[in-house]
């Protein structure tokens, strides 16, 4: 087996086992969309996007597989590798978005991918990049300690200082610039990963694909059953139209698929079902709201700290 076909039955496998154990925590089944481009355009290749809406567990779910070759890499791809502008590239990768219904469960976003550069007169240039985070709209400091240090653990046999280094570039990603604010408790990030050399560049991407149901899973069932109202929900709208915000501007994925003309149902299904946004609103003093702005959307050392 080539290492293109390693990684696709890898990615494969993955989403098949995220979505079911989603499917037996919700009791909801996920719609499979298969798709393909055909030869001849700006974009060929394939994918399954699987997806929820509506369901008694996640308002709107969806993780999707997909593998594309195309003329040219985006910007998105060449911002920092001058040499591989207008390249041809073949990516692939698994990325989802789970937004559950209640609003004491937090948002949760996770990719991990491969892309090739294939520059003329040149060997190919492959690389990884991945990771996942957490967006609480109500804080546990519990959940965000299982969290991050189930992260750590997966980077742990890759050498110390990975998840340091990622985290620390996940809390510097996720940031909405123009709000001076992050978009949640952060995890781990990373990209343009090839060291030492593709085996052990491809069992890191696996480790932190692995980690991911074991990461949040345990916390959906924490606080799926959590009591909420009509106050919870707003709030949880509101903080959603954060989560757009970030997704349009900043999101390297998005960007990538946008610009390199992929399918765009697939990738703005990262997209709430329902978000709102108000004029400078403000929580009020004291509230779990406010606790929210002043203990959670900070960069902590998570998988540190002590338990209470």
């Amino acid at each position: 087996m080539n290492t293109i076909e390693a990684v696709r039955d890898y990615l494969l496998g993955l989403q098949a086992r995220i979505v079911g154990a989603f499917e037996a925590e919700g009791g909801d089944a996920f719609i499979v969309d298969r798709w393909t481009r055909p030869p001849g355009g700006r974009l060929e290749g394939d994918g399954i996007s699987r997806l929820v809406e509506g369901g008694s567990l996640l308002e709107r779910g969806g993780c999707g597989f997909s593998h594309v070759r195309g003329l040219a890499l985006p910007g998105s791809a060449t911002q920092h590798r001058a040499d591989l502008v207008d390249a041809p590239f073949e990516a692939m990768g698994v990325s989802l978005v789970m937004h559950p219904r209640n609003p004491f469960v937090p948002t949760v976003h996770m990719n991990v991918r491969m892309l090739a550069a294939k520059p003329a007169g040149r060997e190919p240039v492959l690389w990884f990049g991945g990771g996942m985070d957490l967006t609480p709209y109500y804080g546990f400091e519990d959940d965000a300690r299982h969290f991050h240090r189930v992260n750590r653990d997966a980077l742990a046999p890759f050498g110390a200082e990975r998840y340091p280094r990622y985290k620390a570039w996940c809390d510097e990603y996720f940031f909405l610039k123009h709000r001076a604010e992050p978009r949640g408790i952060g995890g781990i990030f990373f990209d343009d990963v090839a060291d030492p050399d593709f085996d052990t560049a491809f069992a890191m991407t696996r480790a932190v694909g692995d980690a991911f149901v074991p990461a949040y899973l345990p916390i959906v069932q924490r606080r799926k059953a959590l009591p909420y109202g009509a106050a919870e929900r707003d709030f949880q709208a509101y903080r959603r139209g954060r989560y757009v915000e970030f997704n349009l501007v900043y999101d390297r994925g998005t960007l990538f698929g946008l610009q390199s003309g992929g399918r765009t149902e697939s990738i703005l299904m990262s997209m709430p079902p329902l978000a709102a946004w108000r004029y400078d609103w403000k929580p009020v003093a004291g509230s779990a709201e406010a606790r929210l702005y002043s203990d959670f959307l900070r960069p902590r050392d998570w998988a540190g700290e002590a338990a209470d």
